[in-house]
């Protein structure tokens, strides 16, 4: 026989987190991850009802909700500091927004926003280059070879390619002089008094 306890008037119910693991294994962070949103909603309508409502806890730096599949019904609130994520997350837990209950826990990681402000961000092409193959910190250039090293590749003073530095592509046109010259005919002037 299952018993139920009563929760007091305002108090949501208890949600399991929402990766499956406990959310106390995440440690707090100042990204909150919102889960469980009304995927019905615009986009921007939908980052100005979060910003709204999450800077009543403190400086929301970032609102971010991408409307692809696999993002959908979620998003990403930054705050400046983690209590004020903390008191946001602990205040709108289970919160009924646009017809559905919000499920919040902290991000996994830092968001990008906050990277930026610490000095920590690194690009995302950048990341993956370095990460998987630990070689050079520069993306090739467009048109270079990624074995290429970045000081032999094409600069700004580099001669184009099959041709030298002082080849010529076009010559200006002379400009006709009587194009330039404008006939002394008076316009003729029209009343508008019919």
């Amino acid at each position: 026989m299952a018993t139920s306890t009563q929760r007091p008037p305002g108090v949501p119910p208890p949600h399991p987190p929402a990766h499956g693991g406990p959310s106390s294994t995440i440690t707090p962070n100042q990204t909150l991850y919102i889960s469980n949103l009304n995927d019905k909603i615009h986009k921007p309508d939908l980052k100005i009802a979060l910003y709204t409502l999450f800077s009543t806890y403190g400086v929301v730096l970032d609102v971010v909700a991408l409307k692809t599949m696999k993002m959908r019904g979620q998003a990403h609130v930054a705050f400046r500091d983690i209590a004020s994520a903390s008191s946001a997350m602990r205040a709108c837990q289970g919160m009924v927004v646009f017809g559905r209950e919000m499920r919040i826990q902290y991000a996994k990681s830092k968001s990008d926003t906050i990277a930026k402000l610490d000095g920590t961000y690194r690009m995302p092409s950048l990341r993956t280059a370095e990460d998987n193959a630990g070689g050079s910190s520069f993306a090739p250039l467009p048109g270079q070879k990624k074995s290429e090293d970045v000081s032999s590749g094409p600069g700004l003073n580099a001669p184009p390619a099959g041709g030298s530095a002082t080849e010529v592509h076009g010559v200006k046109r002379p400009r006709d002089d009587s194009e330039s010259e404008q006939s002394d005919v008076e316009m003729e002037v029209e009343d508008d008094d019919d």
